[in-house]
C-alpha cells in the first residue's frame, strides 16, 4: 500500500511560512512538490517580463485610435452643421423628393420617363 503525505496543498493554501517550512523540513514528497512549484514560479518570473513589454503597446494603440476617432467625429459634425445647401433643404420632418433631387418629374410628381 502507498501511503503519499496529502498534506502539502492545505498547508500551501492554509497555513502560515512556518508551518509548510518546518513539514518540508520532514516531508519528502511535500519537499518535492515545492520544487515543483519553485520551478514553475521561475519560468513565470521569466515569462513575465516579455508579456508586460509586450502589453506596452497596447495603451499607446487605444489612445491613438481614440484620438481618431474624436479627430474624425469633429470634421464630420462640422461638415455637417457648416454645409448651407444642406440645411437648406433639409428640416426637420420634410423628405427628400424626385424634384428636389433634379430629376424630371410630370405633374403629378412621378419621374418622368422617355416621352
Amino acid at each position: 500500500m502507498d501511503n503519499k503525505c496529502t498534506k502539502y496543498e492545505g498547508l500551501f493554501v492554509f497555513s502560515d511560512e512556518e508551518t509548510l517550512k518546518q513539514h518540508l523540513e520532514e516531508c519528502e514528497e511535500c519537499r518535492k512538490e515545492q520544487e515543483k512549484m519553485d520551478r514553475v514560479s521561475d519560468l513565470i518570473d521569466e515569462v513575465k517580463l516579455y508579456y508586460r513589454a509586450k502589453n506596452k503597446k497596447r495603451p499607446k494603440l487605444r489612445a491613438a485610435c481614440a484620438m481618431f476617432l474624436l479627430l474624425f467625429s469633429t470634421l464630420t459634425a462640422g461638415v455637417v452643421v457648416n454645409d448651407e445647401d444642406m440645411m437648406d433643404t433639409l428640416r426637420y420632418g420634410e423628405t427628400l423628393s424626385a424634384e428636389d433631387l433634379g430629376f424630371p418629374v410630370d405633374s403629378y410628381g412621378l419621374l418622368m420617363v422617355g416621352e
